[in-house]
C-alpha cells in the first residue's frame, strides 16, 4: 500500500486557487446537497448512469434489495432519481459527488497534492478545461468499459477520481522526477512521482482486471485508468509552459 502525503512544491510560483475552488465545490456538494451520503434522491438523480447516456433517456427505478457477490450480504440499493435537464449534464455534476467520508478524503487529498503543480503549470483556465474534459472523457471510458465486458448499465458511477487521474496523467509526464512524499506500508520516505504514480497506475489495472472477473468491489476503475489515459495525452495540449529564467521569447529590435 502507498499512501501520498506531499509533494515537492519549491517551484510553483502562482497560487492554486482553481484547485482550492474545486476541493471547496466537491466537499459543498456533499455536505450540504449530499448530506454526508444520505440524501439518495440528490446522488441517485445526479450520478452517471451508463444506460441513461447511452440512451439518451432518463431513466428511472424503483428501491431493490441487492446481493453483494463477494459477501453474500443483502443491501438495500436506491432506485434511479429523475434528473430535472439532460441525463449528459451529469457526465459533469458526477464529478463533485462523493459514496462517503473515505471516498471524498481519498480524493481531494490527491487533488491538492498533485493538482496545484498541473494548475501552476498549465495557468488557471487551462487547466479548469483539462481537469473537466479528463474528468468526462474518464465517465465515457466507465460507460465503454461497462458495456464491454457486460457490466450492469443501471449502476450509477459518481466521484472525482476520473478528473484526478487525469491529473495523476498530466503530472507523470510534466514532472516525473518530482519528489513525492508518500507512507509505504508503515514506512515514511520519499520517491519520485514515477515510482509513486507509477504504483498507483498499476493498482488500477490489477483492479480493472478484478473488475472483470466479478473481483471490482464496486469501484469503477476505467474511469480512472481512462482519466490517466485522457491525461497522458491531452497534457501536451493544454500545457502553456514557463519560460526558463533568462531566457526571452519573442522578437527583439
Amino acid at each position: 500500500m502507498i499512501m501520498p502525503l506531499g509533494d515537492d512544491n519549491t517551484d510553483r510560483t502562482t497560487r492554486p486557487i482553481v484547485t482550492y475552488t474545486l476541493i471547496a465545490i466537491n466537499i459543498v456538494v456533499f455536505v450540504l446537497f449530499q448530506g454526508l451520503g444520505s440524501n439518495n434522491s440528490f446522488t441517485m438523480a445526479f450520478s452517471t448512469v451508463p444506460a441513461e447516456i447511452v440512451s439518451g433517456n432518463d431513466i428511472i427505478t424503483e428501491d431493490q434489495i441487492a446481493q453483494d457477490p463477494q459477501t453474500g450480504q443483502t443491501f438495500e440499493l436506491p432506485g434511479l432519481e429523475p434528473t430535472p435537464i439532460t441525463v449528459y449534464i451529469t457526465l459533469l455534476t458526477s464529478m463533485f459527488m462523493h459514496g462517503g467520508l473515505g471516498h471524498i478524503f481519498g480524493n481531494m487529498l490527491y487533488l491538492w497534492i498533485f493538482g496545484d503543480n498541473i494548475e501552476d503549470r498549465m495557468g488557471h483556465a487551462r487547466y479548469l478545461v483539462f481537469y473537466l474534459l479528463t474528468g468526462v472523457l474518464a465517465s465515457l471510458a466507465h460507460v465503454f468499459s461497462t458495456y464491454a465486458f457486460n457490466g450492469n448499465p443501471l449502476i450509477p458511477s459518481l466521484g472525482a477520481s476520473g478528473a484526478i487521474s487525469g491529473v495523476l496523467g498530466g503530472y507523470l509526464l510534466l514532472f516525473p522526477g518530482k519528489r513525492v512524499k508518500v507512507l509505504m506500508f508503515t514506512m515514511l520516505t520519499e520517491v519520485p512521482s514515477i515510482v509513486a504514480i507509477g504504483l498507483w497506475f498499476a493498482f488500477q489495472l490489477l483492479g480493472g482486471f478484478g473488475s472483470i472477473s466479478g473481483a471490482g468491489g464496486g469501484v469503477a476503475y476505467a474511469a480512472h485508468i481512462g482519466g490517466f489515459i485522457a491525461g497522458l495525452i491531452l497534457v501536451k495540449v493544454f500545457d502553456a509552459g514557463k519560460r526558463e529564467p533568462g531566457v526571452f521569447v519573442g522578437r527583439t529590435r
